[in-house]
């Protein structure tokens, strides 16, 4: 019997996307021996300020980003939505277009780990998926009261012995890049280059359609 696909998840605003996006996903996706690892571009982000620049120019500079770079993918399905993007329903959206035997992993950033509480449905993620928190050297905060049972019975050690479709929680440690797309436009808004933080396709994109010259 052929090994269920391994696939990766990990969603963004991607506002623009940057290296350390890029460099988080293909680390994880050689840790985990991922067949895939789809980075799903929010369209209405339920967590923070809608981006400045459209969900097109968002999901273009995503595609120039992982163009020819295997085994980053794109998946626009959540750009589809006239409703805030909810990670549950991507999950929903995924199993029935996959089905049930597929692995699927959330990459999380600590932070987002930690606020998982707030998030809508955040009960029945791990119905359709495993958690990969992604986890950096300088995270010091502890995980709030509502995760700690879920961790103590649901936490597998190594990323590698996760079996079945879902239903774990894992830790990989990542090296820490200090880039944060908010940086990125703050240094285009004031006319500085910001080359080297992103893909050169990515640069050229942002170049020819005069993005982020200006903050709200």
């Amino acid at each position: 019997m052929l090994n269920p696909k391994r696939i990766g998840i990990l969603g963004g605003t991607f506002d623009p996307v940057h290296i350390g996006h890029l460099r988080s996903a293909l680390e994880v996706a050689e840790q985990l021996r991922l067949d895939e690892l789809r980075l799903i571009p929010n369209s209405r982000p339920p967590h923070r300020n809608t981006p400045q620049v459209t969900p097109q120019q968002r999901l273009a500079m995503v595609e120039a980003a992982v163009e020819g770079v295997e085994p980053l993918r794109v998946d626009a399905r959540e750009l589809g939505r006239d409703k805030p993007s909810y990670t549950v329903d991507t999950l929903e959206s995924l199993r029935a277009e996959l089905g049930v035997e597929v692995q699927l992993f959330l990459l999380l950033g600590w932070d987002a780990f930690c606020g998982l509480p707030t998030w809508h449905r955040w009960d029945e993620l791990l119905k359709h998926c495993h958690v990969v928190v992604l986890q950096r050297p300088d995270a010091d905060s502890e995980p709030p009261d509502a995760l700690r049972n879920l961790l103590a019975a649901r936490n597998i050690s190594d990323p590698l012995a996760l079996t079945g479709p879902g239903g774990n929680i894992t830790f990989v440690w990542q090296t820490p890049l200090a880039v944060s797309a908010t940086q990125i436009r703050q240094l285009l808004a004031s006319g500085k280059s910001v080359r080297f933080l992103v893909p050169d396709a990515v640069l050229a994109y942002i170049h020819s359609h005069g993005l982020y010259r200006a903050l709200n």
